[in-house]
């Protein structure tokens, strides 16, 4: 649905500015406050003190949409007044606080409203209710809108969020296959590293059983390195840390 914001009931008022009506009024008190990591490193810290949101029923007047950001829920109050207030400490408050780790810088006072007149398109859930079309959350779950810059913008808007959600997955599928290809890879040279070295193993064996065929063919039944042991098998072991070769595998 797109329109000008009209109020069906009533308006609502600015508490801060001056002949500034609005249907959503949105006021939010906000903490400022600096927690100290290192001695020359700090982070800003923000905490919502209170926040009240007045709404009044309003309907959508046929007009042409007109122009401005996209935003969601809402997200399209505009705001209207903003006023920091920095806190004024004592010095026994300095102290306690600089103790604690935690110094407050002050409180950010904002007033947003979606004011009457605006030209808006809602996006969400249409249905029928005493020969009037209303408009409401989607009960699946969908996102809810209300653009100020029209259906068209919202949809180009929602298109290049996809592109980019399908450029990400995409990338990580890459990045996905490229590291199963790497742990495969890794995986198959560890497979062929034992091949070889079990084809090395039987190779020695077969050779070691050669030569001592071969010395008991030379020598009867003992072989001419027999092993100092068993008297039977040729020398084929290295004892460390002495080098002493006497006995068989």
């Amino acid at each position: 649905l797109s329109g000008v914001v009209r109020s069906v009931k009533g308006t609502l008022s600015s508490q801060f500015v001056e002949n500034c009506e609005g249907v959503v009024q949105r006021l939010t008190l906000e903490g400022h406050n600096i927690i100290p990591f290192l001695s020359f490193l700090r982070s800003d810290h923000e905490k919502i003190i209170h926040q009240r949101t007045n709404t009044v029923p309003f309907e959508l007047a046929p007009a042409e949409a007109g122009t401005g950001g996209i935003v969601r829920g809402l997200e399209a109050l505009e705001t209207v007044h903003e006023q920091f207030h920095p806190s004024v400490l004592s010095f026994g408050d300095a102290i306690g606080h600089y103790i604690s780790g935690e110094r407050p810088k002050g409180v950010q006072e904002t007033e947003q409203m979606l004011r009457v007149g605006t030209a808006l398109t809602g996006v969400g859930e249409l249905f029928l209710e005493d020969a009037a079309i209303k408009l409401q959350p989607p009960k699946q779950g969908l996102p809810y809108y209300l653009s100020t810059a029209g259906f068209r913008a919202l949809l180009q808007r929602e298109e290049s969020a996809l592109r980019l959600w399908k450029m990400l997955s995409v990338a990580c599928g890459f990045v996905t296959c490229a590291v199963f290809f790497f742990i495969l890879r890794k995986q198959y040279r560890r497979h062929r590293e034992r091949r070889r070295l079990r084809e090395m193993e039987e190779e020695f064996r077969q050779a070691r059983e050669r030569l001592i065929r071969q010395a008991k063919a030379e020598n009867g039944e003992r072989p001419k390195n027999a092993c100092v042991i068993c008297m039977s098998d040729v020398k084929s072991c290295v004892f460390l840390e002495c080098g002493h070769v006497c006995s068989c595998h």
